[in-house]
């Protein structure tokens, strides 16, 4: 039993290697949405997927998202895959979000070195479509999981956003984009709203290859978790102690919020040249309700090895997360 279980989670570690070895001549947020569907399709019924275009993001005011998906080589595609058990028995809602940056040139704040290895933009998503392809084979009952990738490119063209543009969120909140290469936090901001007030998870957590600050930080090898919720942190931090994928608790320095404020919109999507993954995880706080525990876990440093290429880091760090809250609540 214990061999057919490890077999089942590195299928799923081993579709995040791939999603993120993935060059992006073969990889785009098109490519990426037919994965999501044979994700769906191979679940024996247990996962279904909905994939919002363009107009569907439009008519929800996903203006930060779209933003960003303004300069992207192929149409933005929202993926939305819900897992629920056979029995019918769902006793909570979670929310997985995975940053789906196919590939990220900075934009008009264009990247000056390593821009080769910015496919591995999309590791969050690669994490969590790892995590679902393992979800569905494991079948853990009484959880539904939601997992959702707001996927385009970061580009640059004639309709790409440019710095100083003013976006506005599908909560209402305007966001001024002082530097168009902190665009991964402008395509999730949307995707929490969405997980927070259109499908009304319970809990939420969200990977992302977000800062280059939290790999000063923590190194290769660890990953950041920012929460207000400490039981949530908890079960993060158990689950990385069985999955052997390390988190280290960051704080969340409310006086930093500052950094954020702008003098013609509610937030800019930028602080200070300090406390950068601080203020990145700041950021995303503004996108989910204040009574909805919410992690964000910052990945960029794990999610490659220079030796090895992807390292799948975050698939199983998810899947058993999302099997034990079945059994939690």
């Amino acid at each position: 039993e214990a061999i057919s279980e490890g077999r089942k989670i590195a299928s799923g570690v081993y579709l995040a290697r791939d999603i993120v070895n993935s060059p992006h001549n073969v990889l785009n947020s098109l490519s990426l949405a037919d994965t999501a569907q044979r994700i769906a399709s191979e679940s024996s019924g247990l996962i279904e997927c909905n994939i919002l275009e363009k107009e569907d993001c439009e008519r929800l005011g996903m203006g930060s998202y779209l933003g960003v998906a303004r300069g992207s080589e192929t149409k933005p595609k929202f993926i939305h895959l819900t897992y629920r058990p056979r029995s019918g028995n769902v006793r909570t809602k979670v929310g997985i979000i995975g940053k789906g940056l196919l590939f990220d040139t900075g934009g008009y704040n264009i990247k000056t070195s390593s821009m080769h290895l910015m496919k591995f933009d999309c590791g969050g998503a690669a994490a969590v479509l790892g995590a679902a392809r393992a979800i569905a084979a494991l079948a853990p009952d009484g959880v539904e999981a939601n997992i959702i990738v707001a996927a385009c490119e970061n580009m640059i063209n004639d309709r790409a956003v440019l710095p100083g543009d003013i976006l506005t969120a599908s909560n209402g909140k305007t966001i001024e984009v002082e530097n168009t290469d902190a665009e991964g936090r402008l395509t999730m901001a949307d995707a929490l709203v969405y997980a927070d007030k259109e499908i009304g998870c319970k809990k939420i957590i969200e990977l992302s290859t977000l800062t280059g600050a939290c790999m000063v930080a923590l190194g290769n090898k660890i990953a950041g978790v920012w929460a207000k919720d400490e039981s949530l942190v908890d079960e993060l931090l158990r689950t990385s102690s069985v999955t052997a994928e390390k988190l280290w608790h960051m704080p969340l320095e409310k006086d930093y919020n500052d950094l954020l404020k702008s003098k013609i919109a509610d937030l800019k999507n930028l602080g200070g040249r300090y406390g950068g993954a601080i203020t990145a995880a700041l950021f995303l706080q503004h996108f989910v309700g204040k009574k909805t525990p919410f992690a964000h876990i910052d990945i960029a440093g794990p999610v490659w090895s220079d030796k090895l290429g992807a390292t799948g880091f975050g698939a199983r760090l998810v899947t058993d997360w999302v099997c034990r809250q079945g059994t939690s609540e």
